[in-house]
């Protein structure tokens, strides 16, 4: 995901205050150990969750109105998609460690 410039602080405010109901609909729907990282120099935010099944919080089909409240109110701070969904890039794992 890419974040605007300018709106690190804003980023961060909005996520540290994320609606209860949001919370528990990303885990109903198997999302778990979920967390967002910034690269500083490129202003890209990369999204590690882990989840049960093959959803997954950037999943953009059949949009349940609390996710597109969510991304109607990021939209103006992060570069979005026509449906104010983030502007995401699936990354392949190359690898892997346990």
């Amino acid at each position: 995901m890419f974040l605007k410039p300018g709106f690190e602080d804003e980023y961060q405010r909005r996520h540290a205050a994320i609606w209860p109901e949001l919370k528990q609909m990303i885990k109903d729907q198997g999302v778990g150990n979920y967390s967002i990282y910034w690269d500083r120099d490129t202003n890209i935010l990369f999204a590690y969750q882990e989840c049960q099944g093959e959803g997954s919080s950037q999943d953009t089909t059949d949009v349940d109105p609390v996710t597109q409240r969510w991304w109607n109110m990021m939209a103006d701070i992060m570069e979005v998609n026509p449906d104010n969904s983030p502007v995401t890039i699936p990354l392949p794992e190359l690898f892997h460690m346990d």
